[in-house]
C-alpha cells in the first residue's frame, strides 16, 4: 500500500480529507485556472494548447518500458492504439517512476475484471478541479454544501430491508445511500432520510436516479434536491426530464473513466462537450463494416495530460459516439476539442447482441421505446440463439406491454434468435454496482473476446 493510499483512506473519513488531498493547496489553484481557461479558447488556441501538452505526455511515456518497446516518439501516429488487455497485469511497464506517493485506482465497473492503475497527485487534483467546476455551474458549493450519493455500495446485508440503507461519510459532509436496496418496500424510508439530511446536491448513477424518481412518482411522494450530478452510465433524455420534473433540480451529466483519458459534460440532453484541457481525444471510426446500422460511429481514444506517473497514449476506451453523416474532418476535430457538441456516448461496445453467424447488432437501447409501465430492462443473451429481456416492471405492466417489447425487439433481432420476456424485482449488477444494459453468457462471451470485445460480467 502506498503512502498516499494509506493517508487517503484515513482522511476520507474526515472533513479535511478532500481539502488536503484532492484540493491540495499547492496545486489546486493552478489546475482550476486551466479548467476555466478552456472555456475562452478558440480553435487555434485549443490546437496549440493540445499540441504543447501532448508533446509533454509523449516525452514522459517514451521513457516507460512500454514506450520503449513500441518505439513511441514525439509523433502521436508513431504510437499504436493501446487496448485494455495489454495494460492489465502490466502496471510497471506503463509507469514513469516511484509509485510510493501515488493514488491507486481500479476499473471493472462494466466488465467485472479489475484493471489496476495509479494516478499522480497532479492528476487527482485536476480531476477534482473539473468536478468542482461542474458543481459550481449547478449552483452548489463543492466545499460547504451537503452531498448525498446514490450508488451501488453494500451498506449491510442485502437481505435486510430494514433501514438504514445509508451511512454518513466525510465528517458528515456527505451521506452515502445504497441503491442496492432501493425498491418499493423501502422508498418511503429513503425519501424520509433524504428529506431529513436535506442535501444541496445528489450524485448518482443514472440508473439509480431513474429508479429513485420513478418510485417517488409511483408512491406519490415529494422530494426536492436542487442540484443533481450524474456519471458512470448513459443518461437517457427521458431520465433527464424525469429527474428535473420529480426533484425540481438542475442537472449535469458527465462522462469519464478510471483511466482518465477523456472527459465530457452536458447541462442539457444531447449537448455534450469534451473538455480540451483534460486530455487529447481522438475519434476513431469504429469498424462500421462489421456493424450494419453503425455507420458514422466513432470510438473515443484518449491520451492523458495530467497523470505524470502513468501517461497513457492512444488508449481505447471502448466507448462509442455517433456523429452526423455530413460531418467531415473539421467538424470531428471541433468535437474532439470541445468546440462542437455531440449527442452523448452511445454506450460501450459491449452493448450488442451477437447473431449465430457472428453479425453484431447495436441499438439495443431502442427496444423499450413506446412501451408503457416499465422502469428498466436488461437484455441477457443466454446463447447465440436465445435472448431474455428482463423487465423491472412498473404498476400496470401486463401482456400488452410485454407484447410491444417483444415486437420492438423482433424488429431488430432476426428470427434465428429466440426471444422471451421475464419480469424481475432486481436486475443484474456488476461488482462495482452498475447495471449493464446487455449481459452475455457463455459461449457468447468467448465469441466476443475472439472479436476483441470484452463482455460485461455480473457473475
Amino acid at each position: 500500500m502506498s503512502v498516499t493510499t494509506h493517508f487517503a483512506g484515513f482522511m476520507k473519513r474526515h472533513a479535511l480529507g478532500p481539502s488536503l488531498i484532492r484540493r491540495n493547496p499547492f496545486l489546486y489553484g493552478r489546475t482550476r485556472a486551466v479548467v476555466e481557461q478552456a472555456e475562452h479558447m478558440d480553435l487555434a488556441q485549443r490546437r496549440a494548447w493540445s499540441e504543447q501538452h501532448l508533446q509533454r505526455t509523449l516525452r514522459m511515456a517514451s521513457r516507460t518500458r512500454y514506450g520503449r518497446s513500441v518505439g513511441g516518439g514525439q509523433d502521436l501516429a508513431s504510437w499504436p492504439m493501446l487496448d485494455k488487455e495489454r495494460l492489465r497485469g502490466n502496471l510497471s511497464s506503463f509507469t514513469t517512476g516511484n509509485t510510493l506517493f501515488s493514488a491507486p485506482a481500479v476499473t471493472g465497473g462494466t466488465t467485472g475484471i479489475p484493471l489496476r492503475l495509479v494516478r499522480s497527485m497532479r492528476g487527482v487534483v485536476f480531476e477534482q478541479a473539473c468536478l468542482d467546476w461542474l458543481i459550481e455551474r449547478l449552483g452548489a458549493d463543492p466545499v460547504k454544501d451537503r452531498v448525498a450519493l446514490l450508488r451501488g455500495d453494500n451498506i449491510k446485508d442485502p437481505t435486510d430491508i430494514k433501514p438504514p440503507h445509508w451511512v454518513s461519510n466525510n465528517g458528515g459532509k456527505s451521506m452515502v445511500f445504497s441503491s442496492n436496496m432501493l425498491v418499493r418496500e423501502t422508498i418511503v424510508d429513503y425519501v424520509k432520510a433524504l428529506q431529513e439530511y436535506s442535501p444541496t446536491m445528489l450524485c448518482a448513477y443514472p440508473t439509480s436516479l431513474e429508479c429513485l424518481c420513478r418510485l417517488i412518482n409511483e408512491h406519490k411522494l415529494k422530494l426536492h434536491i436542487p442540484c443533481v450530478l450524474t456519471s458512470s452510465e448513459v443518461l437517457k433524455s427521458e431520465a433527464w426530464r424525469l429527474a428535473r420534473d420529480t426533484l425540481g433540480c438542475e442537472l449535469i451529466d458527465y462522462y469519464g473513466q478510471a483511466e482518465r483519458v477523456a472527459f465530457a459534460h452536458a447541462s442539457a440532453p444531447r449537448e455534450y462537450r469534451f473538455m480540451p484541457t483534460y486530455s487529447h481525444v481522438e475519434l476513431v471510426p469504429y469498424k462500421s463494416d462489421q456493424l450494419g446500422d453503425s455507420a458514422h460511429v466513432y470510438e473515443i481514444v484518449g491520451t492523458t495530460y495530467w497523470n505524470d506517473l502513468m501517461p497513457l497514449v492512444r488508449y481505447r476506451t471502448g466507448d462509442l459516439v455517433r456523429l452526423p453523416d455530413e460531418w467531415g474532418a473539421r467538424e470531428i476535430e471541433e468535437v474532439a476539442l470541445g468546440l462542437r457538441p455531440f449527442n452523448g456516448v452511445l454506450g460501450r461496445e459491449q452493448e450488442i447482441l451477437v447473431c449465430p453467424k457472428g453479425v453484431r447488432l447495436t441499438g439495443i437501447d431502442n427496444i423499450p421505446r413506446r412501451v408503457e409501465n416499465i422502469l428498466r430492462i436488461q437484455v441477457i443473451q443466454e446463447s447465440l440463439d436465445e435472448v431474455c429481456i428482463l423487465v423491472l416492471p412498473a404498476p400496470g405492466f401486463g401482456e400488452r406491454d410485454a407484447a410491444q417489447l417483444l415486437q420492438n425487439a423482433r424488429d431488430k433481432v432476426p428470427d434465428s434468435i429466440r426471444l422471451r420476456v421475464e419480469t424481475a424485482q432486481w436486475l443484474e449488477r456488476t461488482p462495482r454496482g452498475k447495471t449493464p444494459l446487455v449481459i452475455h453468457r457463455q459461449p457468447v462471451q468467448e465469441l466476443l473476446r475472439l472479436q476483441g470485445v470484452e463482455p460485461a460480467l455480473t457473475r
